[in-house]
């Protein structure tokens, strides 16, 4: 392809892009279809699998666990176990903005400590005339 755009290129993406978002409401259609059949067949939460056509559907149930955070630490606090609370220290993005703009802060003093990051983004749209 090389360095050369063409207004056919622009058109194939545009095209492409639409299909793939009318595949993905159809395939988000279809799963919700299977879904609710799951559902309706063991009860939500829990795994199936059926086959038809020679085609094997499965649902597997994916699960995660996580400690309530608030909860935990007051409990780990009456328990006197201070040492499984993890103390973070991350800067306050508003508190730091905020001491800016009041002059309580120089942004020199913070030079080095901003990190930017960007990353490309392509879109494609037809113009349409006003």
């Amino acid at each position: 392809m090389g360095n050369l755009i063409t207004g056919e290129m622009l058109v194939k993406y545009y095209e492409l892009n639409k299909q793939k978002k009318e595949i993905e409401m159809e395939m988000n259609a279809l799963k919700d279809a299977f879904q609710n059949y799951f559902n309706n067949l063991v009860g939500t939460d829990h795994k199936g699998e059926i086959t038809i056509s020679g085609y094997k559907l499965q649902r597997q149930i994916r699960k995660t666990e996580k400690y309530d955070e608030a909860e935990t630490i007051k409990r780990l606090e009456e328990l006197q176990m201070n040492e499984l609370i993890q103390v973070v220290k991350k800067p306050d993005d508003v508190k730091i903005k905020a001491a800016v703009d009041l002059g309580l802060l120089n942004p020199d003093h913070l030079e080095g400590c901003i990190i930017s990051t960007s990353s490309p983004a392509i879109t494609v749209k037809p113009i349409t005339p006003r």
